[in-house]
C-alpha cells in the first residue's frame, strides 16, 4: 500500500516546482524594486498607461536605458508592454505587487505579536518601579 504523501515522488516534485516558481517570481519583483527609477517608473504608471518615451522623460537616459528599466519590470510581471504602430505603451499589472504585499503581511503580523509581547511584559507589575 503506498502512502501517497510521501510515496507520490511526482506529486512531491510538481509541488516542489510550483514553490520554487513562486518564490522566483517574488525574487525577482523585490529585484526590479529595489532600484528607484524603476520604483518611480511604477508610481507613473500608477497613474496610467505611459509610452516608454514618456516613462524615460523625467530622467537623464536613453530610451535604451529606459527600455532595460522597463524589461526588468516585465520579467517581473509588474508591467505590461504593448506596441501600437511604431510606439511602445507600458501599463502596471499590481498582482505581483499583491503577492510581494502578501509576503510581507506575514512578518508585519510577526513583529506586531513580538511587539505586543513586550508591552505586555514591560506593563506587567513585577516592572513596575513605583511599586519598590
Amino acid at each position: 500500500m503506498l502512502n501517497q504523501g510521501v510515496d507520490n515522488h511526482q506529486r512531491a516534485n510538481t509541488f516542489n516546482h510550483m514553490v520554487e516558481h513562486r518564490q522566483a517570481r517574488l525574487d525577482l519583483v523585490f529585484r526590479a524594486l529595489g532600484d528607484h527609477t524603476r520604483r518611480a517608473m511604477l508610481e507613473r504608471l500608477a497613474r496610467g498607461e505611459q509610452t516608454v518615451g514618456e516613462l524615460a522623460a523625467p530622467y537623464d537616459m536613453s530610451l535604451a536605458a529606459a527600455s532595460k528599466h522597463i524589461q526588468t519590470l516585465e520579467r517581473a510581471g509588474l508591467v505590461k508592454r504593448t506596441k501600437r504602430g511604431r510606439i511602445h505603451y507600458v501599463r502596471i499589472d499590481p498582482r505581483p505587487l499583491e503577492r510581494a504585499d502578501h509576503w510581507l503581511r506575514a512578518y508585519e503580523r510577526l513583529w506586531d505579536t513580538r511587539i505586543e509581547r513586550l508591552v505586555d511584559l514591560l506593563r506587567h507589575p513585577d516592572n513596575d518601579p513605583s511599586t519598590d
